[in-house]
């Protein structure tokens, strides 16, 4: 089967669009008409040779030639010769890297009233212009139903242009649920599953289903996630708020302080502790989380955690703007926090509390937000980061000399890979690894605008963020998708990947629960007393 559709993919006709200033972004999408004016027709060598580049993984770097075909990574080594029916692509004096893995989006999802403004095929072309080339994002059940939901993503992924996986979210529990989830698991390709603490009265679920989805979790091998607030005491927060006379952006900030981010995230590391099971927290964005997740890591308890761009590189300040647009566009839960929890976050990243960065890219437009304009609560939660996570990393983290280079690899790339189990095919430039490449140049610059990004999104949280180090080259799945500021993608020619169950993360966790089971001198046989 897989044959099948790399043939496929190689039949396929690459389009090449502008930019939104050249064009409104106005995508080539699958209804396109090949030589219509706003498309022209693009072809790429299923052979490339990458020259005189350091090449860099996760572990160590190297001075190499890479040399790719039919989308796959042949040969690492100096001095490759090659025929001329090999495109050639000069990195001396550049970044080969494995292309970045996306951790956490909501593309084309269905959230507080309305859809995000980019689906598979905007989102992943803007992932694509920012050197990302592959994703996982969260499919939300349909009713509850997983099987409904996840044949809706489907559908939702047909004008896919890049590779990417699925996510679950739980919302309610039963049996049918619990049985769902073994056939996403076994048949489907899916190994990790989202419980919402937030959100209360739609996708928040309780303790109660939080202990059932974690034991199911752990008996399917597959990872639970959460994100993390205490949806009681933030639904409380926000009827606070409304009582001050606060209804402005400032509020939703507010109504759910980083106390309440800290409390959920410490009893989900309880309950997953009393399990037994590993646990992923999603967007980590106050120091009050990032302190559980340590104290957990340190005490020997297998917990990933998974800062944002946004926690990284942002602070609240922009929700005090006077002007509503521009502080709505910076609404996101857990928000965006004061400064300082930035820093704290990036130490944090940079020692291994924190072991890799995501974007939750969930973008709304200026009109999607002002649904909430008399009342924070209805502003639809979310940030863009798709096209943006790479260079601000870098810009954030090596550039400021916080990590090295082979670090930006492992936070960006390999730690994803590996904790979704998909290692070395992904985030690795290593014989028989997926040809996804990106070659960065450190001494060229970026410059971030709305006027210039390749999302649908008509605002841009990073506006006029200015830094060194680019992607000047994407490759996917051995096509040169990126290359002189220029988008060559096509609707319909992305892959899903399936992640399979029993990451690295479950190595050793039976050997724990006989030991659990041993150490518990337990029942004791008592003799009974004559009455």
């Amino acid at each position: 089967m897989s044959s099948q559709l790399i043939a496929l993919a190689s039949l396929l006709l690459l389009f090449t669009f502008p930019s939104q200033s050249e064009s409104d972004n106005l995508f080539c999408d699958g209804g396109t008409v090949p030589g219509e004016p706003t498309c022209g027709i693009k072809s790429s060598s299923s052979k490339i040779l990458i020259k005189g580049g350091t090449v860099v993984n996760a572990h160590y770097q190297q001075i190499a030639d890479v040399y790719v075909e039919d989308g796959i990574i042949v040969t690492v080594h100096p001095n490759i010769r090659v025929g001329d029916d090999v495109t050639v692509l000069d990195a001396t004096g550049k970044y080969v890297m494995p292309g970045g893995i996306d951790p956490h989006t909501h593309l084309a999802m269905e959230f507080m009233g309305t859809e995000t403004i980019d689906d598979f095929f905007s989102g992943q072309a803007a992932a694509l212009a920012g050197g990302t080339t592959m994703h996982i994002d969260f499919v939300i059940p349909v009713d509850g139903s997983l099987t409904a939901g996840f044949e809706s993503y489907e559908k939702k992924a047909k004008n896919s242009c890049m590779d990417y996986g699925f996510h679950m979210a739980i919302t309610k529990w039963n049996e049918v649920v619990s049985e769902e989830m073994e056939v996403m698991v076994k048949e489907k390709g899916i190994n990790s599953f989202k419980f919402f603490m937030a959100y209360k009265g739609s996708l928040m679920i309780n303790d109660d289903l939080l202990l059932e989805g974690l034991k199911r979790c752990k008996s399917l091998g597959a990872l639970a996630m959460v994100h993390a607030e205490n949806g009681d005491a933030v639904f409380e927060g926000q009827k606070r708020m409304i009582e001050l006379g606060i209804t402005g952006p400032e509020g939703h900030a507010l109504s759910r302080p980083a106390v309440l981010e800290g409390e959920a995230t410490s009893r989900a590391i309880r309950l997953a502790k009393f399990v037994n099971t590993p646990l992923y927290v999603v967007h980590v964005m106050s120091i009050d989380a990032m302190e559980e997740i340590a104290r957990a890591r340190k005490s020997g308890q297998r917990v990933i955690g998974e800062p944002v761009v946004s926690g990284l590189a942002l602070d609240d300040s922009w929700l005090w703007a006077p002007d509503f647009d521009t502080a709505a566009k910076y609404v996101m839960s857990p928000p965006i926090r004061a400064s300082g929890h930035d820093k704290a976050l990036q130490s944090a990243l940079a020692t291994g509390v924190l072991q890799l960065v995501g974007t939750d890219h969930c973008a709304f437009n200026s009109t999607q937000k002002a649904y909430g304009v008399d009342d924070f609560r209805k502003i639809p939660n979310g940030v863009n980061g798709i096209e943006e996570r790479m260079h601000v990393v870098w810009d954030t983290m090596v550039e400021a000399g916080k990590i090295s280079v082979t670090d930006y690899v492992r936070i960006t790339s390999t730690e994803c890979a590996k904790i979704f189990n998909i290692y070395p095919r992904k985030g690795a430039i290593l014989v028989g690894s997926d040809a996804d490449i990106i070659i960065l140049n450190p001494n060229s610059s970026f410059e971030i605008t709305a006027s210039s990004h390749h999302s649908n999104l008509d605002t841009n949280v990073y506006e006029g963020r200015r830094g060194k180090g680019k992607v000047e080259v994407t490759i996917s799945r051995g096509r040169i998708v990126w290359e002189n500021d220029e988008l060559k993608v096509a609707s319909g020619s992305g892959k899903y990947i399936e992640l399979p169950p029993f990451s690295y993360l479950y190595d050793g966790i039976d050997k724990a629960d006989a030991q659990y089971l041993s150490s518990l001198q337990a029942p004791v046989k008592r003799s009974t007393s004559a009455s």
